[in-house]
């Protein structure tokens, strides 16, 4: 009996199971990547809108100069109880790398030191020290976003 035939099929078989199985795996694992890619791309883009919404929500209570203080102080509170941002931030904490952690973490200190500026009534619209604390929240808010982008692979924006 001439074993040469039967050899060479029963290695093509494995050649072929091999290449399948190993051509599934590289599909499921470009799946799950690009799963947890779009997971990080919605919950990043979830936070950027909670903190902005935050953002605008203090701003008008700043510019309210004409409402008492604990009217302005309550607009600054619930500018955070509104827009989730606390929560927001807690998602983007289970799937962010730490560049990206520590950028958040930054941003919304800066932002809640704006809010802890108007709640204790110093921050108008018009107040130097508002400024100064909003400048720091600009500058935050886009290192994150920075952070974002190239946490995802994309090209940083400048």
């Amino acid at each position: 009996m001439d074993w040469i035939p039967l050899l060479s099929t029963a290695v093509g078989a494995v050649i072929g199971v091999a290449s399948t199985l190993i051509a599934d795996w590289m599909r499921v694992n470009r799946s799950q990547k690009d799963g947890y890619q779009t997971l990080k791309r919605q919950l990043y883009g979830d936070y950027l809108a909670a903190l902005s919404q935050t953002r605008h929500s203090l701003r008008t209570a700043a510019q309210s100069s004409s409402e008492p203080v604990e009217v302005r102080a309550r607009m600054a509170l619930d500018a955070f109880k509104d827009a989730k941002a606390y929560e927001a931030r807690y998602q983007v904490a289970l799937v962010a790398s730490d560049r990206v952690t520590e950028a958040s973490t930054s941003a919304f200190n800066a932002l809640r030191n704006l809010r802890d500026l108007v709640e204790s009534g110093g921050g108008t619209h018009s107040d130097p020290d508002y400024r100064a604390v909003q400048n720091q929240w600009a500058d935050r808010f886009a290192e994150l976003r920075r952070s974002m982008r190239s946490d995802l692979d994309r090209p940083v924006r400048q």
